[in-house]
């Protein structure tokens, strides 16, 4: 049986992906990669295709780490996409955070053309990208899931399998509703907080020594206390996921109110030109909204 690690092409290099494909590239696999700015891939050292299509056809495994639905949509079956150049026997793995809907239908259509599918989002920002340390969240056949395991091991530190296409996207709407609904529970506090006269640096020493600390409010404190947010997870990408998460409830006969409500919040957040914060941007606009 041969050893040789299969080829890759990635696309997509965001905030999430370019860290991401630099860990495959230090693991030995050979990479080529597709961006919409091509300018973001100097310095990777490895190839890079000029369009989706011949980036596939380059290709064993097709990763896409891309934002939206839409994006997803562009980069598979526009013009040049990964459908006009991959080809029967080949693998696409989808590792951004798109619809459930969305990821069995790009699997049925892929499907048809004899390629392997898997949702594969993940669970983690910038540094556990750039750690290897992330969880990735797993839907489509479990042979194919196992076969790619070698690839996720770089990538994370933990791997779930799911169930069939779309499980994966589920869960990561499942996940993401909690790290949203849990930063702006931090955020609400530290309004009523300030609003009430508190210290807000002492009511975050309170917050990490209380039952409610957990690893993201230490982890989005500092920034709370400096004041600025820079973007690790961007807060317009969870605004998106809420409305995701709202969609997906719906369908599924979910009630999910307080998830309703942030994703209000969000979405004012967003509008108000806070959607390339940091997540935790979210506090900026309760305090306008409180008049802080």
């Amino acid at each position: 049986m041969s050893t040789e690690k299969p080829k890759i092409g990635w696309i997509g290099l965001g905030h999430m992906g370019m860290p991401m494909s630099r860990n495959l590239l230090a693991a030995g696999y050979p990479v080529t990669v597709y961006n919409r700015t091509p300018g973001k891939a100097d310095g990777l050292g490895c190839a890079l295709a000029p369009s989706p299509a011949a980036l596939a056809a380059a290709s064993d495994v097709v990763i896409t780490m891309v934002s939206d639905d839409a994006s997803q949509d562009q980069v598979l079956f526009g013009e040049d996409g990964v459908a006009a150049g991959v080809s029967a026997g080949k693998t696409v793995i989808n590792m951004g955070t798109v619809s459930p809907g969305a990821s069995r239908d790009h699997a049925a259509r892929l499907g048809r053309l004899g390629i392997d599918v898997l949702d594969a989002p993940v669970s983690g920002s910038v540094k556990p990208a750039t750690d290897g340390t992330l969880l990735i969240l797993v839907g489509g056949d479990k042979a194919v899931f196992e076969r790619c395991q070698p690839i996720f091991d770089v990538l994370g530190k933990r791997s779930f399998h799911f169930g069939g296409h779309g499980q994966g996207a589920n869960a990561k709407l499942a996940v993401n509703m909690m790290l949203g609904l849990t930063l702006q529970a931090l955020a609400e506090s530290v309004v009523l907080g300030a609003k009430t006269g508190l210290d807000t640096d002492m009511l975050l020493d309170m917050i990490g020594d209380a039952a409610v600390a957990s690893p993201i409010i230490a982890m989005k404190s500092p920034s709370i206390r400096a004041g600025k947010f820079p973007a690790a997870f961007p807060l317009k990408h969870m605004a998106k996921d809420f409305g995701l998460a709202v969609e997906a409830a719906e369908a599924a006969g979910a009630a999910v109110p307080i998830t309703r409500a942030a994703c209000g919040t969000f979405a004012s957040a967003r509008k108000d030109g806070l959607g390339d914060n940091d997540i935790m941007a979210v506090l900026t606009e309760l305090r306008t909204q409180s008049a802080l």
